[in-house]
């Protein structure tokens, strides 16, 4: 893996600022209601319903609504949809790398609309292979800094399969192998440090370095992807130099 980037950094701040579009809402329990079908709807023994629930209640979305989605997911309750996660690779302004990762029930629609918005935003789409070779899929875990140390968090971690503990501002971002994500959520919570979230990513190996028109046109091309209601992630490897200021950009 390559150094941290600072795209990866602010991208947690553009997380929260998403976090108040109201279309978020349905993506969250979208997200509990696949968990709760693939593992179970006891979130104690279904690690990703737990994560997928506490991120959703994170983001204010109403507990009956989390309730009701882990009912149709388990079963419990009738009128869940059949979601299928289906990754669409491309590339985006300046020869970016991108990945969008949709959750949908309806994957022809799905193919069109990203194939659209992807044009229409100085994009283009890549044959299956053409660019996922550029990302290694990861474990994440954020953990709010409080009054911890990077070592804190490195020592409660090590031993679980961490690979790297990642200053990112306000938070720690642990990164780990997807198949240690469990361990690594457990030792942190064994040592009494509290996280924000725990999920897969995937994580560019390169990056492809912009300047602030290039990132402007970047962010233009994610913001039209991340609004769509079948777009779950959208993961990519640009990154930029210290001259520029992404977080002007976000606002």
């Amino acid at each position: 893996m390559s150094g941290h980037s600072k795209w990866a950094t602010t991208k947690h701040k553009k997380a929260v600022v998403d976090a108040k579009r109201s279309k978020l809402f349905a993506k969250l329990v979208k997200n509990i209601e696949v968990a709760a079908r693939t593992g179970g709807g006891d979130p104690i023994g279904n690690p990703t319903l737990y994560d997928a629930i506490a991120k959703a209640k994170r983001t204010s979305v109403p507990a009956d609504n989390i309730e009701r989605a882990v009912k149709r997911g388990s079963g419990a309750e009738g009128g869940g949809a059949d979601y299928q996660t289906i990754t669409y690779e491309g590339y985006g302004p300046n020869g970016v790398a991108v990945l969008v990762e949709c959750l949908t029930d309806n994957r022809n629609r799905a193919a069109s609309d990203v194939r659209v918005l992807m044009t229409r935003n100085g994009g283009s789409m890549a044959d299956p292979g053409s660019v996922a070779y550029l990302f290694n899929r990861k474990g994440i875990v954020m953990v709010p800094k409080a009054a911890l140390s990077e070592d804190d968090v490195l020592v409660a971690v090590l031993d679980a399969g961490a690979e790297e503990v990642n200053d990112v501002g306000e938070d720690f971002e642990v990164v780990c192998d997807v198949s240690d994500l469990v361990a690594v959520r457990a030792a942190l919570k064994a040592a009494g440090i509290e996280y924000e979230s725990a999920e897969m990513s995937f994580v560019p190996s390169v990056h492809v370095e912009l300047d602030e028109d290039g990132a402007r046109k970047m962010l233009k091309l994610i913001d039209a992807l991340e609004d769509n209601d079948d777009v779950q992630n959208v993961y990519s490897n640009f990154d930029v130099g210290d001259d520029v200021e992404l977080d002007g950009l976000l606002d």
